[in-house]
């Protein structure tokens, strides 16, 4: 029996993905400054679980460079995107076959916990961003909120882990969705850290004297018959 040919078209093709792969496999990902990572991991001592703070920031290396403010809009953006990646895994899952009505409605629960902290984290992201120069009142008006709205999201997760650990909760459901929840919860609390060490590296920023209160420490002073430099 005589070989079929193969399209040139076709043989073409495959030539053509096969030098793409090849040119794909050759270019590799530029590389992060040893500074950089240095950074993210001296950051990262400050959190409850720093593996899992290295792990989950190293990747956008090269988008933090060594900004504090940078380090913590990422890892709330990362805490962003696992809390939401966690409630629709729970939503996908649907009613199992057998599952009581309290176990529906824990598992009803953590949903509506999971999607409340997103929306709290995003608001964090959207807050955090608008900083630019913030002083005085602005700065710390601005990261109460954050602190605020992360500490509210933190909540909402250990709720629905205090769901899922009651005893009427079968063990096997338990399993399928309490590491995920664990895992948000742990990304979230490291992004709270991170905030918090933001905010201490700019408090002096924070506290700037505003004229007002520069007016008022004048006046203290003096009527105190103290010689103070404002």
């Amino acid at each position: 029996m005589a070989a079929r040919l193969l399209p040139l078209s076709l043989v073409l093709n495959v030539i053509l993905l096969d030098m793409s792969g090849a040119a794909e496999s050759t270019i590799a990902k530029p590389p992060i400054p040893n500074p950089i990572i240095d950074f993210i991991k001296s950051s990262c001592e400050s959190t409850s679980y720093p593996v899992t703070c290295i792990q989950s920031l190293l990747r956008y290396a090269n988008m933090i460079h060594q900004n504090e403010q940078k380090l913590a809009i990422k890892a709330l953006s990362v805490s962003v995107s696992k809390t939401r990646s966690c409630a629709s895994f729970v939503k996908e899952m649907g009613p199992v076959k057998g599952m009581k009505p309290i176990e529906h409605h824990v598992v009803q629960e953590c949903i509506e916990f999971m999607d409340d902290s997103v929306d709290r984290l995003s608001q964090s992201v959207r807050e955090l961003g608008l900083f630019g120069k913030a002083e005085g009142k602005d700065f710390v008006w601005h990261m109460s909120n954050v602190k605020t709205w992360v500490s509210a999201a933190m909540t909402n997760q250990r709720m629905c882990l205090n769901g899922l650990d009651g005893p009427h909760v079968d063990t096997n459901l338990k399993a399928t969705i309490r590491p995920r929840v664990v895992d948000v919860s742990q990304v979230t609390s490291n992004a709270l850290a991170l905030v918090n060490h933001f905010a201490s590296k700019n408090r002096t920023t924070g506290q700037t004297k505003t004229p007002e209160m520069k007016l008022v420490i004048k006046c203290i002073c003096m009527l105190k018959s103290l010689i103070c430099f404002v």
